[in-house]
């Protein structure tokens, strides 16, 4: 049978007339439907292969065999589905996504214009294929061409972002993601976004990278019944405890049995997790590590590996001295956080509109990220043709000149209610696993963006994003927008209640800094300059005053001085 097969595929590798073609192609339907068993169960090997010649043929010049080869392959992915019991086609759904990586990788590449042609005919057999409309079969098609799609355009663009680190990595985000069925191209895509962040000094992305390659690793060992210990980490849902992302992302994988070239085993994920482990130290995120060690230690338990078992604790045991030792010091930066928005349908396209929470290193300013986004666009489009908005008020779009690039920074702190606020309680608390971000514009109702203490006015802009920090890639698209206008009694609330949160911070710190607590004490702690406690009080609850405003208001300011 396999010669029979070499034999018949290779009359799809070489060039043949069109007559001849329609013959080969009636032959291989033919042999499709006489002999599912041979491409749909064991070695996948055989159904990889004629999948990667029909998609060269769907990449071919003339319009017949492409024809020709979209209904082949689409014969392909039916009679997959219908050997599964109408559940899936999860064998040729796989090797379609690995011969499109392959045939991107070869010198002769894929024709975008041919290919998309390809994936509609595709796409358009699903939907008038009448058989299958109850089933989730359309869907499935609908699925892998949207993949398929997703691999062509970001393969693209990959040479033409080179310059620019944070859409270099989200199109290798969208790669990795386009692969999220395909482990091992998943993991191959997740190393290089981990190598860019390593090279910018992102450790912590890159640790996370690692994470859902472990996490990646742990689902698929699962699945094939290869983690047996119960003290084994049981797939990626035993990752939830380091980030919600990981579970979200990593559970998508399809496994096929016939697959002979993913040769993943528990060492794989020991060495990914170790990897991770060392990079979120550098990353000085060192509370992580009891939580990644909560993964190793009973893998090197049930192997007697006595030695690992003592360097594991021994990193715990300095991990530990190093958190007591930031926690006292205050000297540990996790990072800063910008809404960057773009404008300008001309230059930006895709982005245009489109907002992200950028997470920018240490104690990068906002005079810092603006240049650096300003250059990295200059380079691009040209320095005449772009243009910084330094304020944080809405853009009305239809006032901006469409010739320009326009790109709005605005300063972003991460966002709390009050339940969170009493469970984040330290620093490294209120920089992990965050999806909301908050800023402020100022304003009074007379049109002065600031005013007197009782005429000053906040309009307060939480935005969240699709996923948490840190994360696999630094910029995340925000996804929400829900606005809190505070009157000037709210504002005195808000502004005493963030001082007395400091002022806490610095008394019940192990060792006291009393610089700190001297510039709490001196600092500005409203909107207005110089107003203090002091003002608030005389402003809203001297007896003139106080019963102007609502009274669970006055409680609640009264509250605060307490």
């Amino acid at each position: 049978m396999k010669k029979i097969f070499e034999i018949l595929l290779s009359f799809l590798q070489t060039s043949q007339s069109e007559t001849l073609q329609k013959h080969i192609f009636s032959i291989w339907r033919s042999f499709i439907r006489k002999f599912q068993a041979v491409l749909f169960r064991g070695n996948a090997k055989l159904c990889g292969d004629l999948c990667y010649e029909i998609l060269r043929c769907c990449n071919s010049r003339l319009s017949s065999t492409r024809k020709e080869a979209c209904a082949l392959l689409y014969l392909l992915m039916r009679s997959n589905f219908e050997y599964s019991r109408k559940t899936s086609f999860t064998r040729v759904h796989l090797q379609v996504i690995i011969s499109v990586s392959q045939l991107i990788g070869d010198v002769v590449g894929i024709s975008n214009s041919y290919f998309q042609e390809s994936l509609v005919m595709v796409n358009n057999y699903a939907k008038s294929d009448k058989a299958m409309q109850k089933t989730n079969f359309p869907l499935e098609v609908k699925d892998l061409t949207k993949r398929i799609r997703t691999v062509l355009m970001a393969t693209a663009q990959l040479k033409e972002h080179e310059k620019n680190p944070e859409m270099l990595v989200d199109l290798q985000y969208c790669l990795a993601k386009s692969y999220a069925s395909t482990p091992e191209l998943r993991k191959t895509w997740l190393e290089s976004m981990a190598k860019a962040h390593l090279r910018t000094k992102d450790y912590s992305e890159a640790a996370h990278c690692y994470l859902h390659i472990s996490a990646l690793v742990s689902e698929y060992l699962r699945r094939r019944g290869k983690m047996k210990p119960r003290t084994y980490p049981q797939g990626c849902a035993a990752f939830h405890m380091i980030s919600p992302n990981i579970q979200t992302e990593e559970s998508s994988i399809k496994d096929d049995s016939g697959m002979q070239d993913v040769h993943y085993t528990d060492s794989t994920l020991i060495e990914n997790l170790e990897q991770a482990a060392r990079i979120i130290e550098q990353a000085e995120r060192y509370e992580v590590l009891g939580d990644i060690y909560k993964l190793i230690i009973p893998m090197y338990e049930v192997a007697r590996d006595f030695e690992r078992l003592s360097e594991s604790y021994r990193k715990l045991f300095e991990a530990y001295n190093k958190i007591v030792e930031v926690m006292h010091s205050g000297k540990r930066l996790l990072g800063k956080y910008y809404r960057v928005a773009f404008y300008g349908q001309a230059h930006f396209d895709e982005e245009n509109g489109k907002e992200y929470i950028y997470k920018e290193p240490k104690v990068t300013n906002l005079s810092e990220i603006c240049d650096r986004l300003f250059n990295l666009y200059t380079y691009r489009y040209g320095k005449e043709n772009v243009k910084l908005i330094m304020d944080s008020k809405k853009v009305n779009v239809d006032e901006l000149d469409p010739k320009y690039a326009f790109i709005q920074v605005t300063y972003v702190t991460p966002y709390f209610t009050k339940e969170e606020s009493k469970e984040r309680l330290t620093e490294f608390e209120r920089n992990n696993n965050i999806q909301r971000f908050m800023f402020e514009t100022p304003f009074t109702k007379n049109g002065p963006a600031h005013g007197s203490i009782t005429e000053q006015y906040k309009l307060r802009t939480i935005l969240t994003t699709s996923h948490t920090f840190p994360y696999v890639k630094k910029r995340i698209e925000i996804i929400e927008h829900t606005e809190q206008e505070l009157s000037p009694i709210e504002v005195a609330i808000d502004e005493l209640h963030n001082k007395v949160i400091d002022l806490q911070e610095v008394v019940r710190a192990v060792t006291p800094d009393v610089k700190k607590l001297h510039l709490n004490l001196q600092g500005c702690v409203s909107t207005q300059v110089h107003a203090g406690p002091l003002a608030y009080a005389e402003a809203f609850l001297s007896k003139d005053k106080v019963n102007k405003y609502p009274v669970g208001k006055v409680a609640a300011l009264k509250d605060v001085f307490k």
